[in-house]
């Protein structure tokens, strides 16, 4: 599975302004998204989300598990300034 694949249907499908895929092995990844679509949505609907983009990557088996962080922008942006 190509990341650059993945990153580009995650950023499409939540009109995601920051996508960063990693993966541990080739069917194990790790994701940190940013997008407005999360504004007000609870963990689990965000999860959700990026559920229903990834579904059929999921159920073929080309991509077995992920971990997500997933921001919308104004926490993005309060995390940058903590960090930063």
């Amino acid at each position: 599975m190509e990341i650059k694949t993945v990153e580009a249907l995650l950023k499409s499908n939540l009109q995601a302004s920051h996508v960063q895929l990693s993966t541990r092995d080739t069917v194990h990844f790790e994701a940190l998204i940013v997008s407005d679509c999360f504004e007000n949505v609870s963990r689990v609907k965000r999860q959700q989300r990026v559920y229903e983009t990834l579904g059929p990557l999921m159920t073929s088996g080309e991509m077995h598990a992920i971990a997500l962080k997933l921001y919308s922008e104004a926490e993005w942006k309060q995390k940058e300034c903590q960090n930063g």
